[in-house]
């Protein structure tokens, strides 16, 4: 079963079960797709308004990008002073082969059905609109991201904003920004 599904059959058991006095999340991840890291995000946070038992987090060796995302749902997130997390930010990455396929040559022939279907297409030169069209993708779901981090972190919008240029922090570095509340193990959460 995927990811998502493995959250929720484990959120929906313990949602059931009154002997759960708290959830403990073991994040051990660099992330993933931003829908499946919201969808995970959602989740935890509709547990713990249906059954408002606490949630912790404990960042093992690394909880970045949508790692983190995930960990922001929880009431407390520790790490441990060597936890690799952060990596707040949203990248799209595209190759350009093009000169490469001259080369050795190879030509590309592509019909689309709109001017912006094959956007991204390695086997030529990004277009200046296409450029525009991926930024503004790139931007609303950073936008998103941050949002999540701050309501879940409790944190002001440009606090969060600061800190959310994609670079790594250790979780010494992470508890100083307040992205994370205690340094510690999972023994510890």
């Amino acid at each position: 079963p995927s990811m998502i599904a493995s959250v929720q059959e484990q959120l929906t058991r313990a949602a059931k079960d009154e002997n759960v006095k708290a959830v403990v999340l073991r994040i051990n991840t660099p992330g993933g797709t931003v829908t499946a890291s919201d969808i995970i995000y959602h989740e935890l946070k509709t547990f713990k308004a249906s059954r408002k038992v606490p949630i912790v987090a404990s960042i093992m060796d690394l909880g970045t990008s949508g790692g983190y995302y995930i960990a922001a749902a929880a009431d407390t997130i520790l790490a441990h002073p060597s936890s690799v997390t952060g990596s707040i930010g949203v990248i799209v990455q595209l190759a350009n082969a093009s000169e490469l396929l001259h080369r050795v040559g190879i030509e590309s022939a592509v019909i689309t059905s709109g001017p912006f279907k094959d956007s991204g297409n390695p086997t030529r030169t990004l277009r200046p609109e296409e450029r525009q069209v991926f930024q503004a993708l790139v931007d609303d779901v950073y936008q998103q991201f941050i949002e999540a981090v701050a309501q879940g972190r409790n944190l002001p919008l440009d606090e969060v904003r600061q800190a959310a240029d994609g670079r790594i922090y250790t979780g010494r570095q992470a508890k100083d920004l307040r992205l994370i509340d205690e340094l510690g193990s999972l023994h510890d959460a």
